[in-house]
Formats: structure tokens, sequence, C-alpha cells
């Protein structure tokens, strides 16, 4: 009776925050949560970039710029450069004279970007497509670069220093809930690209607290997503973050793709362009509330190009099939940890479009990744396969 009971209550649950009775499927939408524009280091319009996604199938974007909010007056002067003129005149002729407020003298083309409040209506649309407002907390210690996104801030956060890496980590990600509680707004900090500049350990990540989201796969080439001969990739950082989380009674480390795009000019495996890494979230909306707290609840999956045609989870199984591309052969693992192991392991490996696997009582966790047979279009490496990663789940 007790097992029945507590049964019904997490039922209940369940439709109390994603507001459908069980049967119901949620749509999935594709989003890309790191991007850059001209309002921080990006060489592209935010109405330019913002176009491209929501032409190229994205449901919604944040735009996450380095220590600034879209929501102040900022001019940008143009590279003195055949391809970034051109750029502009592409802006200007897709904007038109009325839109576009720009200066042109002896000392080049300087142009006054939009703001948020400005570009949104341009693109937004009610169950079609979401802007998400963001930033990226910039900060660093001893040379280290420490990157932090803040998805759904509702006003700019300053970098709170610190002395170390963790403690500069651990004082951005407190801003960002201390934001949260005080506007009772869902805002998701999440720690980007680890590896970038070697900037965060392991060790660094295991040690914070309140940190639900990591970029495993991030397509910026500086990132070093697989690590090298002395440094650990970012999935077996994933793994490791979990093993000392679940054993300590912390909430799950969920993985996270995304573009990191900068570059919307030039493009190639030495740039970072948009379309190499993405989230699929299970929402009942679009609305920034709904898809962050899907993600919280682990209703989503990272990707680089493979998508689900069917995906099912929960705290003791997951069942999968790919929505296959004629030609394509995938390669399904199921990968995790048992408990009181130091090193994650691959449990069972399935070749094929479907599988499906039971967390047994000695296993700490598990998750799956998808690897395709197909390269993808413009890889954040050359030779690299589309994939897909799933979200660990624990009992």
């Amino acid at each position: 009776m007790e097992n029945r009971t507590k049964s019904l209550l997490s039922l209940l649950i369940i439709v109390f925050f994603f507001g459908c009775s069980p049967k119901e499927e949620l749509p999935w939408y594709k989003g890309n949560l790191h991007t850059h524009t001209y309002w921080s280091d990006g060489d592209a319009f935010p109405e330019m970039v913002l176009d491209w996604y929501k032409s190229n199938g994205y449901q919604f974007v944040a735009l996450s710029e380095h220590n600034i909010i879209a929501n102040v007056e900022k001019w940008k002067k143009i590279p003195k450069s055949v391809i970034y003129r051109k750029g502009f005149d592409d802006y200007l002729k897709k904007y038109g004279q009325d839109w576009v407020d720009y200066k042109d003298d002896t000392s080049g083309i300087s142009v006054k970007l939009k703001t948020a409040a400005e570009y949104l209506p341009l693109f937004e649309e009610e169950g079609v497509f979401s802007i998400l407002k963001a930033e990226e907390i910039t900060d660093s210690f001893e040379g280290k670069p420490l990157h932090m996104n803040a998805t759904n801030v509702q006003s700019l956060i300053k970098p709170r220093h610190g002395g170390s890496v963790v403690e500069t980590l651990q004082n951005n990600i407190n801003a960002v809930l201390e934001q949260r509680e005080e506007t009772g707004e869902p805002i998701m900090p999440h720690i980007n690209h680890p590896n970038f500049g070697w900037g965060i350990s392991v060790d660094d990540m295991k040690a914070l607290r309140g940190e639900r989201f990591f970029e495993v796969h991030n397509g910026h080439p500086g990132v070093r997503n697989y690590g090298d001969a002395t440094h650990i990739s970012t999935e077996e950082t994933w793994d490791q973050i979990n093993i000392a989380y679940l054993e300590r009674g912390q909430p799950i480390m969920y993985g996270l793709g995304t573009d990191d795009s900068h570059h919307y000019h030039k493009f190639g495996p030495q740039f970072s362009n948009s379309g190499r890494g993405w989230v699929m979230v299970q929402s009942k909306s679009l609305d920034p509330a709904d898809l962050i707290l899907a993600m919280e609840a682990g209703q989503f999956y990272a990707s680089s190009g493979v998508t689900f045609k069917q995906l099912t989870q929960n705290n003791s199984k997951i069942e999968l099939e790919v929505a296959a591309a004629p030609g394509v052969q995938y390669t399904i693992e199921f990968i995790g940890a048992k408990k009181g192991a130091a090193q994650s392991e691959v449990f069972e490996t399935v070749n094929g479009i479907s599988a499906s696997f039971n967390l047994t009582s000695e296993m700490l966790f598990v998750r799956a990744k998808i690897t395709s047979t197909r390269v993808q279009e413009n890889p954040f490496q050359e030779g690299d396969f589309e994939s897909a990663w799933t979200q660990p789940i624990s009992k």
C-alpha cells in the first residue's frame, strides 16, 4: 500500500510540472544555449544570427554574451575587411535604412546594435520560436578562463571572482541561484567548456555545489572536448563528476550540447560555427521557465546530429529508437558506473537503431551514447561522426 501511495504521488508531481496526462506525448524542441553576436565577441548582428537559427529548424536560442545583456546602448565598428563589409551590406539590405542606425565616415562604419527589446518581436513566435535571455559570466583565476552561462537571467550578473578556481566558480553559481531565489524565475547556471585553456579540472567540478549542467559537447575548436595525453575528455569528466556527486547524495550532473558560435562568415573546423551541437528538450511549451524545468527533470538530450524517434527514461530504464537516416549505421553504448567503482565503463553495446537498458541495483548510474557512421557536415574536429548523448539516470 505504501509503495502504491508513493507511485501515485510521483505521478501527480509529473502531471503538476508538465501540465498533461501521463498518456499525452510532450513535444520535443531543438535549441542552442550558447551563442555570440556583435554584442560581445561574435562577428554578426543578432538579427542575422537569430534568422539563421530560426531558418534552420531551431525552436529556441539563448544569446549568451560575455558579461553583458543587450539592454544598453552599444555601437559596433565594422572591421575593415571585404567579408565584414559584405556582412554589413547584407544586413542593411535585409532590414533596410529605417531599421539600421549607422555612421559611415573616414574612420569606417559604426552601427548601433539593436537591443533585445527591439529585435525579439521580429523573431519570437508563440509555439514556434523563443529567445532566452542569457549571459556568459566570464571570470578567471590566475589566467585560467572560468566561464558560466546563466540562462533566463533577469538582470546582469557581474563576475564575483574568488581565491581559487573552485571558489570563483562557486561564487558565480551562487550569484545565479541568488537571483533565481530573489526573482522567483527559473534561472539555470551551466559550466562552459571546462577544457578551454585547461581552466577547470575534474576535481574542481567535483567540488561544486548547486550546479546541475555542463557542456559535454561544445562546437568551438579551442575547447578540447576530447582532452589530450594528460587531460581527460569532457565525457570522462562527466562520469567522474557523477560518481562523486551520487556517492555523496548530490543531484546528478546533466550534459549539454552547444554551438558556442562566434563565426558566421568563415567556415571550417578552425572557426566556431553554428550547427555543431544542440539540445532536444521535451517540454510542454517554449516558455523559458518550462524549458528549464524540463531540463532540470532530465527531459532532454544533447546532439551533434543524431536524433531520436522515441526516447523514454526514468530512474531505472532507458529505452530509445534512433530516427535513422538511409544508409547510416548506428552504435548504441550504455555507459555508467557501478557502486563503489572509481571509473565508468561500457555496460552494453548494441549495433542498430533501437535498444533498452535496465539499471540494476549494483549500478550507480547509466547513460546512452549513440554514434552514427555519418560524418558531421561542419564538425568540431575533422572526421567527427554525428552523435547523441542521453542524460544519465540513477535510482
